[in-house]
């Protein structure tokens, strides 16, 4: 199941002239994107610190909770001095956790905006004229998708708040448009067959609400492809957290498009099992026919890698 080719996809792109000037922009542009890098690296650095800090702080008053209800049962009774000391080292104990999970926030959004002007130099967004485009080839691109579902964030809720849009399984909002780079199901037709396939997207045209994507696994050179947004199903940007927000998740039985493993096309499949912790895959059973039930054996694909299907089961 699922396509196969001789060479991994990847593009070889030909040089052309410029002007000394652009040679200096480039580098200029290099150099303040590794700048940028830099000083970000430097404040996660400390906010890993401060993390570690707030930690010890409130491991420390949790002993002290803990100690209190071991008074309490020696003694057998609840004074209001007990009451009001839990009372206020509770209140304590929540404002240290409030204050590490913003402090975590803070340093995810530090390690997205490194993964952003990565990207954004992988796009050419930044010039580099002191490094060539590879060739990729299709062990590195499996490689690649894989660990680009390992570090994919993990969505982190604040008290009362809800999972949004692209977290796990909630779907990108009606009007959403994913921005150059982004990663999507794209459904091609190749051969009087239609296969949904990863894609990255090159650009989207408001006017006849089309967009531009590239086959990520073209042959040499890209396979550019021009769809309707309805052709086009954007990755999820988080992991959903099935300890703390499980109604993010595709449930058990659902019917889902998801990524064969080492291939790069989705197919239609069944949720087995969902994920139980952050770090888990979905475990899926893939339609097909080779198989007495219809069904193959259950195989894991990422968060990452796992979409709604719109389509009815199996006809």
């Amino acid at each position: 199941m699922g396509r196969t080719k001789s060479s991994g996809g990847g593009s070889n792109v030909a040089g052309s002239s410029h002007s000394p000037s652009s040679d200096t922009n480039s580098t200029s542009s290099t150099a303040a994107a590794e700048v940028r890098i830099k000083d970000l690296l430097k404040e996660l650095y400390h906010l890993i610190h401060q993390v570690q800090d707030e930690r010890a702080r409130g491991e420390h008053n949790l002993t002290n909770i803990s100690k209190t209800h071991e008074r309490m049962q020696q003694e057998q009774k609840v004074t209001p001095y007990y009451k009001n000391k839990l009372k206020g080292l509770y209140k304590t104990a929540m404002q240290d956790a409030e204050l590490e999970a913003e402090l975590l926030r803070k340093a995810l959004d530090k390690i997205a905006e490194v993964k952003s002007i990565r990207e954004n130099r992988r796009l050419g967004k930044i010039k580099d004229s002191d490094r060539p485009k590879p060739i990729m080839r299709r062990g590195v691109l499996m490689t690649m998708l894989q660990q680009n579902a390992q570090t994919l964030p993990l969505w982190v809720s604040k008290p009362g708040e809800k999972p949004p849009p692209l977290c796990g399984a909630i779907t990108a909002d009606n009007n959403y448009v994913a921005k150059p780079g982004d990663k999507v199901a794209a459904r091609v037709r190749s051969d009087d067959e239609e296969n949904w396939i990863l894609a990255e997207v090159v650009t989207f045209n408001s006017s006849t609400n089309k967009y531009d994507v590239d086959d990520i696994d073209a042959d040499e050179g890209k396979e550019r492809h021009t769809l309707s947004k309805r052709r086009i199903v954007p990755l999820p940007i988080w992991k959903a957290n099935p300890e703390t927000d499980p109604e993010a998740l595709f449930t058990k039985n659902m019917l889902v498009l998801a990524l064969y493993p080492q291939t790069t096309c989705f197919y239609r499949a069944l949720i087995h099992e969902p994920p139980k912790k952050p770090q888990d895959d979905y475990s899926v059973l893939f339609e097909d026919t080779s198989y007495q039930d219809g069904y193959s054996p259950p195989l894991m694909v990422a968060q990452r890698y796992v979409i709604a299907c719109k389509e009815d089961k199996k006809k």
